[in-house]
C-alpha cells in the first residue's frame, strides 16, 4: 500500500514500533486555521513561536504537507521501553453485554506515568534537550501530562515546572508526588508566583482553577527565564504528530489479523489521544482508500463540541497566548470541578469512561440489530491515581453538574473579534 507515494510497510520497523510519526495534514485538502498573533490577528510566523516553544517543534507545528516525520533514535529507545502498547480483545467487556460486537482498546497505561502522555512528552523534551536548554514549563489537569514530562525530564537531566490545576492539586495528591519524585516542581494554579496568577485570583477569589489558568502562568515563567521553553500536553500539532504512535501501532496490529474496524471511539479533551488513535485511519479516509465510523465523546460538563462555538479563542484564561481556531465554550468558561468514574481487569483512567461508555452504546446497537461490528477504543491510561473520584463515585457524593446555556453565554461574551 502507498501514501503519499510512500510505502507504507517501510515505517514499520522490526520491533513493530513506527519508526516515522505521520502528520495528518499532509493528506488534508483544507489545512487547519493557522494560529494567529493576538495583537495583529495575522498568522503567527516561526520566529514569533521559538521565543515560546523549542525550534524543531515550531517547525513540526507550522509543517502541514511532510507527511512522515522520522523519529530521532533516543526516543525510539526510549520507546522500547513500554511500546509497542497493547491492542486487546474485551472479550469479558462483550460477553457481559452479550453482543455479537467484537470489542478492541488500545491501551496506553503500561509505562510508569500511567498514560499516552509519555508518547509526546519524551518528544518534546528530547528537542528542549537538543537545543542546549536548561527546562520547560508546562500545565497539567488531571495530572498525566505532568507526571509524564517530568519522568521524561528526569530521564535527560532537564528541569521540569509544572503549575497544575489546583482542583486537581488538592484531589490527586499521588499524581502531585509522582511529580516531585521524578524532581519537578509543582505549583497549584492559579498561584501568587506569576502576574498573571495574582490577577485571576484577584478576579476570581476561591477559584478551583482550569487549564487555561494554568497555561497562563507557565507560558509566563517560560518566557520570563532564559534556557527555559513552554511544552504542552495536547491541542497543538505537534502533539497530534507524536501521539500518532497510537493509531499507527493499532493499525498495524488490525493489518497483522486480518481486521479493519468499523467504528472507532476516543475521548476528547484537548484531542491528542483522539487524534493520534484515528490518525492513520483518517487519512485513509481522506485518501479515499477506506472508510470509517469515528466517534469524540466528551464529558457533558465540559461541551466543547457538542455545546461549543468554531471560533477563534485564547488558548488561555489570561489571554496572553497566540488564538487558536477551535471548538470552545470561551477562554474564561471554568468547568465545575467533578469527575466522571469509569472491565477487563484494567481500572482505567475517568476520561477513559467516556470513550468506554459510547464503546459499550454502539456493541448494544449491535445486539439490537444482530449485526457483527468491530469496535475499536482508545484506552488512554490508567486510574490508579484517581481512586479519590472512584471512592467518591461508590460513596455516592460525586457531583454531576453540566452547564446551562446561560452559564456557557459568559463565556461566549468574551471570544475575541477576529474577521478571519
Amino acid at each position: 500500500m502507498l501514501v503519499n507515494n510512500i510505502p507504507y510497510k517501510t515505517y514499520l520497523a522490526e520491533s513493530e514500533i513506527p519508526n516515522a510519526w505521520y502528520n495528518l495534514r499532509a493528506d488534508m485538502k483544507v489545512k487547519p486555521a493557522p494560529l494567529l498573533n493576538p495583537g495583529t490577528g495575522k498568522p503567527l510566523t516561526a520566529d514569533e513561536l521559538t521565543p515560546i516553544f523549542c525550534e524543531e517543534l515550531v517547525k513540526q507545528e507550522l509543517d502541514n504537507d511532510t507527511p512522515y516525520f522520522p523519529i530521532p533514535k533516543e526516543i525510539l529507545d526510549f520507546y522500547k521501553m513500554y511500546r509497542p502498547s497493547p491492542l486487546v480483545r474485551a472479550y469479558c467487556l462483550e460477553k457481559v453485554l452479550d453482543t455479537p460486537a467484537r470489542i478492541y482498546y488500545k491501551f496506553e497505561g503500561n509505562n510508569t506515568s500511567g498514560s499516552h502522555k509519555l508518547n509526546s512528552a519524551i518528544a518534546q523534551a528530547y528537542y528542549a534537550k537538543q537545543q542546549g536548554l536548561k527546562g520547560v514549563t508546562t500545565e497539567t489537569g488531571a495530572g498525566q501530562w505532568g507526571t509524564a514530562l517530568s519522568m521524561a525530564c528526569a530521564y535527560l537531566g532537564l528541569d521540569c515546572k509544572v503549575f497544575m490545576v489546583k482542583v486537581s492539586y488538592e484531589q490527586k495528591p499521588f499524581r502531585r508526588e509522582v511529580m516531585r519524585t521524578y524532581g519537578a516542581s509543582v505549583t497549584p494554579s492559579p498561584s501568587m508566583e506569576t502576574e498573571v496568577g495574582k490577577k485571576i485570583l484577584a478576579e476570581h477569589p476561591g477559584t478551583t482553577g482550569s487549564l487555561g489558568c494554568a497555561i497562563s502562568e507557565a507560558v509566563e515563567v517560560a518566557v520570563k527565564n532564559p534556557g527555559y521553553r513552554y511544552v504542552l500536553g495536547s491541542v497543538l500539532n505537534q502533539v497530534l504528530l507524536h501521539q500518532s504512535i497510537i493509531g499507527l501501532e493499532a493499525k498495524a496490529a488490525f493489518d497483522k489479523i486480518g481486521v479493519r474496524p468499523d467504528i472507532i471511539i476516543g475521548c476528547a479533551g484537548g484531542g491528542s489521544n483522539l487524534g493520534g488513535l484515528i490518525a492513520p485511519f483518517m487519512g485513509e479516509k481522506l485518501r479515499g482508500e477506506a472508510d470509517y465510523r469515528i466517534i469524540a465523546v466528551e464529558p457533558a460538563s465540559c461541551p466543547s463540541f457538542t455545546r461549543g462555538k468554531f471560533a477563534y479563542d485564547f488558548c488561555d484564561t489570561g489571554m496572553i497566548c497566540p488564538l487558536a481556531k477551535m471548538y470552545t465554550l470561551g477562554s474564561s468558561f471554568i468547568p465545575s470541578p467533578n469527575h466522571a468514574g469509569g472491565s477487563e481487569g484494567i481500572l482505567p483512567a475517568p476520561e477513559s469512561s467516556h470513550a468506554i461508555r459510547a464503546a459499550i452504546d454502539e456493541a448494544l446497537k449491535c445486539k439490537e440489530s444482530g449485526e457483527q461490528k468491530d469496535i475499536l477504543f482508545g484506552l488512554t491510561g490508567t486510574g490508579y491515581f484517581d481512586l479519590k473520584a472512584y471512592e467518591q463515585f461508590n460513596d455516592g457524593v460525586m457531583t454531576d453538574y453540566i452547564p446551562t446555556d446561560e452559564d456557557l453565554a459568559k463565556g461566549f461574551a468574551g471570544l475575541p473579534k477576529i474577521d478571519a
